[in-house]
């Protein structure tokens, strides 16, 4: 008998989670099947090294359409039949989401409903995965911040990202579908968006190093964060759709960390003493509701799933200031 090749479906897959989870899935022979919008330029750098002949690989297929339009959704769920969808598609900048909350709302929150009814009209035998965010959580009611933590959520994104949740959660116990929550917390890597403040603390470092920049421009330096490293997240997201049961997840470290704690480690890794002469306090890159502490708990996760973080604070900054390093070594010889 011929053994089934599984085909999943990624909204998002030229952000940093959708490249490597498309990445990861191929290694494991799946048929990947990406939603990508249509746009004036190309915005596939990410996974580009996935489709570049003669090292294209031919289980990749990209489809133009849009989480703001259900048509498109549409056709794509039903064209493509996939045994597992991952809903990582959003306006997931968090800062932005307050300059534009109501397209936020459209792409983070309805979107997913979108998805959603797509997957019970069209493919209901399908597994779902919705990427949740600590974000969520807003400003916590207790810490650590586990599965059953009230959400208090402090921003459009945040807000988009509780109704989206909540509906997944809804069409899970109305229709019996089979949809996991991963309720991430920050994970970064050198795929990390410029406008994230990890990529642009590494990056302003790096052009500070070069000669090309004088000053870094940040906002709250005592927020803390749970930062984890964005590879292994995906295999967290994979794991949990093959299990029995859908559930949802807490995904993080442990360990959290200031932004200045980032900072000053990755001045370090850059060999740049008496960092502070480079720092400049900005206003406009504080939230207008900041959040200050998100820690994870991962007891569920560790106990169904068996996934645990590897990597740690430290090597996560070296990462990511290494690539920067030798990327500006390499732009300006």
């Amino acid at each position: 008998m011929k053994k089934h090749i599984k085909t999943a479906l990624i909204t998002g897959i030229t952000g940093q989670d959708g490249s490597y989870l498309a990445e990861f899935l191929l290694k494991k022979n799946y048929i990947v099947h990406g939603l990508i919008r249509r746009s004036s330029t190309f915005n596939i750098e990410r996974i580009k090294h996935l489709l570049d002949y003669p090292h294209k690989d031919e289980r990749l297929f990209l489809h133009y359409g849009d989480l703001s339009d259900s048509g498109s959704i549409n056709s794509i769920l039903a064209k493509t039949s996939p045994d597992e969808i991952y809903n990582l598609g959003a306006q997931s900048h968090v800062r932005v989401s307050f300059d534009i909350p109501e397209y936020t709302s459209d792409v983070t929150g309805l979107g997913t409903l979108r998805m959603l009814e797509a997957m019970r009209r069209y493919v209901p035998a399908a597994k779902f995965y919705q990427a949740s965010s600590s974000e969520m959580f807003g400003d916590v009611k207790e810490t650590p911040q586990n599965e059953s933590t009230p959400f208090n959520a402090q921003s459009p994104y945040g807000i988009a990202k509780v109704f989206a949740h909540e509906t997944a959660g809804r069409y899970r116990d109305a229709y019996g579908l089979f949809i996991s929550c991963g309720i991430l917390f920050n994970h970064e890597s050198p795929r990390r968006g410029e406008n994230f403040v990890t990529k642009k603390i590494v990056q302003s470092i790096a052009r500070i190093k070069a000669g090309l920049q004088n000053k870094l421009y940040l906002g709250n330096l005592s927020a803390k964060r749970d930062w984890g490293y964005a590879p292994e997240y995906v295999e967290a997201m994979w794991l949990m759709l093959q299990q029995e049961k859908p559930d949802d997840f807490v995904i993080a470290t442990g360990e959290t960390h200031t932004v200045k704690e980032f900072v000053e480690a990755a001045f370090k890794r850059a060999g740049i003493k008496n960092y502070k002469k480079y720092i400049e306090i900005d206003e406009r890159y504080y939230r207008p509701n900041e959040v200050n502490l998100l820690l994870g708990d991962i007891a569920k996760a560790r106990k169904i799933l068996k996934w645990s973080p590897k990597t740690k604070f430290a090597e996560l900054v070296n990462i990511m200031m290494d690539f920067e390093l030798k990327n500006i070594t390499k732009n300006t010889q």
